[in-house]
């Protein structure tokens, strides 16, 4: 696919998905995942954040105050911060940025693989990356059993599973620290249910239908060399501790003079 075909098709993607997001139902999930990962932005520090999203910012609440958002053309750009690249073509330096979000854009994007190792790359080595996606076990999930809804956002797309993007997560050398499960409700309605929402979110369920995966770059095991000491000899007995009962040879001069 061509850069152009493929700014076309990414424009597209997220224009459906920013018309979902300010629905009734995309802004109750909105609240609930920016609940659920507000304990994650209140404990860090730096000095840039990153979203690869299709919603409104979800990390505002963060003490990192230089926010930087995506967009696939200058059309859709919201704010002077705005990246106007594809998602898997940064223009930003290695590890230079503390928090990272990817929010649900591994499921529509043409090649998944190649922004999550962009996310990577750009992920401060004492940073976190943040991945937001669709629960397969949710009732937003289940209900993708229905054929005609998976031509429309937020059902579209490939769904994968938490444990299908550690795998992922360990090619780019980067590691899970904890899954999160948010958007608890009943079927043929949305996440505002307060109760429902606490409980899942108190024992973790893996039924709510957005997980939130919290990476972070796998630490490096030092490598330590061992020096022998070189001998040019083997050590004496004595050295090594053992006592050695030592036999005094005769002085065959001196016997000899005797004998004379």
């Amino acid at each position: 696919m061509s850069n152009s075909h493929m700014t076309m098709s990414l424009a597209q993607i997220v224009h459906e998905g920013r018309r979902y997001w300010a629905s009734a139902d995309g802004r109750a999930h909105w609240q609930s995942e920016r609940a659920c990962l507000g304990p994650v932005c209140e404990a860090l520090h730096g000095h840039h954040r990153l979203e690869l999203s299709m919603a409104p910012s979800l990390s505002d609440m963060c003490p990192i105050r230089h926010a930087i958002d995506w967009s696939p053309t200058r059309e859709l750009a919201t704010s002077p911060s705005t990246l106007v690249c594809r998602p898997d073509q940064l223009p930003l330096a290695d590890e230079s940025v503390q928090l990272v979000v990817v929010h649900h854009l591994l499921e529509v994007v043409p090649e998944p693989h190649h922004v999550l190792q962009e996310a990577a790359r750009v992920t401060a080595d004492s940073g976190c990356l943040v991945i937001f996606g669709w629960g397969p076990m949710g009732v937003t999930g289940l209900s993708r059993a229905l054929p005609r809804r998976r031509r429309c956002m937020p059902w579209s797309g490939h769904w994968r599973t938490p444990a299908r993007l550690r795998d992922w997560l360990a090619f780019v050398d980067f590691e899970i620290e904890r899954v999160d499960y948010c958007g608890f409700h009943w079927p043929g309605g949305v996440p505002r249910n307060a109760w429902l929402e606490a409980l899942g979110r108190r024992h973790n369920l893996p039924l709510g239908d957005t997980f939130m995966i919290r990476a972070r770059r796998r630490s490096q095991p030092v490598q330590t060399q061992t020096h022998r000491l070189p001998l040019t000899a083997p050590l004496s007995s004595p050295t090594l501790g053992h006592a050695t009962r030592l036999t005094r040879q005769p002085d065959t001069k001196v016997e000899s003079e005797r004998v004379a």
